[in-house]
């Protein structure tokens, strides 16, 4: 997949080829429904194969993050109902990332005893699971993307199971690459039994195979989705006729949870599109009304950054105080990996002592380079060290929340 290669072929035709494909080796066919665009689209090509193909319900689950839109909601329960649907609709503590907050980095859906702060009353609808010793695997305030996981095997356990994603990699260069990198690892792909072909819109865990994902709308584009779902009459989340008269770029109309690093410049869209649910969202985490109303701007590293405040001589020094006015548990975090950021470029022969201050800006890309401008930028932000390329530790979440320090 080292480019993108045309088939005389459409989408629509493609993406049912490959889920017929898997309604014949799968016994269990499950849909990851969030409610937006993409997943919506997935559903109802999952549910008009499975019409052809005479197969019954297909199972869809939507890991329901309690600070939703009322209008993803009543989407949810839209399709929830339908006869030709086995919903899974899960409401348990979920642990997420809070990134409008030092104080509260991180923050539980549903969390018990705080239910008079809980964005909306929890659900009512036959397929709800809340009760926290239903799935055998679940532990209190599991990260997002480990529940996901063990709820894929836990489908498994018994049937072999194909879970269907709707990520598309015109989406986002993220997405692009994650797709381009399942394609390129032939140990992650499933192979159709007989067959010595990877299927290279697929993954699965290598340790534990027995449930497999497929992206069958991955070559998909923002226009082939509201084409398919305007000539098939199908259902949708109103919420997109709203961002549209708002006029929320293309790109940026997506649903998920309002506070992440990504997602709290998105969090405006809340007083703008649905402001009786503004105040509840304001309310439920530390700094969401800050968020709102600053992360796009420089002064928090955001479009190109700020400058040097006067009051420091340098990045580096600016950096120590920025760390220093930081929680110290939340801090420690930050030590570790800038340290783990030093030593990755000093084995790749850009020790500390050669790091410009500031960076060069006449290198193409100064996100690519070390320097004490990319960490601070990185500590103003708050994003975790995300920008210095880390991902979320699982350990660092579970040692925070052990000394009670946050999540409360």
């Amino acid at each position: 997949m080292a480019g993108k290669r045309y088939r005389n072929l459409n989408v629509h035709d493609a993406a049912k080829e490959r889920i017929r494909l898997i309604f014949r080796h799968f016994e269990r066919v499950c849909v990851a429904f969030s409610g937006g665009k993409d997943s919506s689209v997935t559903l109802h090509l999952a549910l008009e194969v499975a019409r052809e193909e005479g197969r019954g319900p297909v199972d869809a689950f939507f890991i329901d993050l309690e600070a939703q839109y009322r209008s993803t909601i009543a989407h949810v329960t839209e399709m929830f109902d339908r006869k030709d649907v086995r919903p899974w609709w899960i409401c348990l503590p979920i642990n997420l990332r809070n990134a409008s907050s030092l104080q509260e980095p991180f923050w539980c859906a549903w969390e018990p005893g705080r239910e008079q702060d809980w964005v909306r009353p929890m659900p009512r609808h036959p397929s709800l699971i809340s009760d926290q010793d239903f799935f055998s695997f679940y532990r209190y305030r599991m990260e997002f993307e480990e529940f996901s996981l063990e709820f894929n095997e836990w489908m498994a356990r018994d049937v072999s199971t194909a879970i269907l994603v709707g990520i598309r990699s015109d989406e986002s260069l993220n997405r692009y690459m994650a797709v381009k990198h399942r394609a390129q690892s032939k140990k992650c792909a499933w192979m159709p039994p007989g067959s010595q072909t990877p299927v290279p819109w697929s993954t699965r865990n290598i340790s534990r195979s027995r449930a497999v994902t497929f992206f069958p709308i991955y070559d998909w584009k923002f226009e082939d989705l509201w084409r398919y779902t305007g000539e098939h009459r199908h259902a949708y989340n109103r919420l997109y006729d709203h961002m549209h008269l708002a006029r929320v770029p293309f790109s940026q109309m997506r649903i998920c949870q309002p506070y992440g690093d990504d997602q709290r410049k998105g969090l405006d869209l809340f007083h703008r599109l649905e402001p009786e649910t503004w105040f509840r969202v304001v309310k439920r985490v530390q700094g969401a009304n800050y968020a709102a109303r600053y992360c796009r701007q420089r002064f928090l590293g955001y479009r190109g950054g700020l400058g040097l405040p006067p009051t420091f001589s340098t990045w580096r020094q600016y950096s120590q105080f920025l760390l220093q006015s930081m929680p110290s548990t939340l801090r420690q975090v930050y030590v570790r990996r800038i340290k783990s950021f030093m030593n990755w470029w000093a084995s790749h022969d850009y020790p500390l002592a050669a790091w410009p201050d500031a960076g060069v800006p006449e290198l193409e890309n100064r996100k690519a380079q070390p320097s004490w401008r990319r960490v601070a930028l990185s500590l103003l932000k708050q994003d975790m060290a995300r920008s210095l390329s880390f991902s979320f530790s699982k350990r660092d979440t579970a040692a925070m929340i052990a000394k009670g320090e946050y999540g409360k």
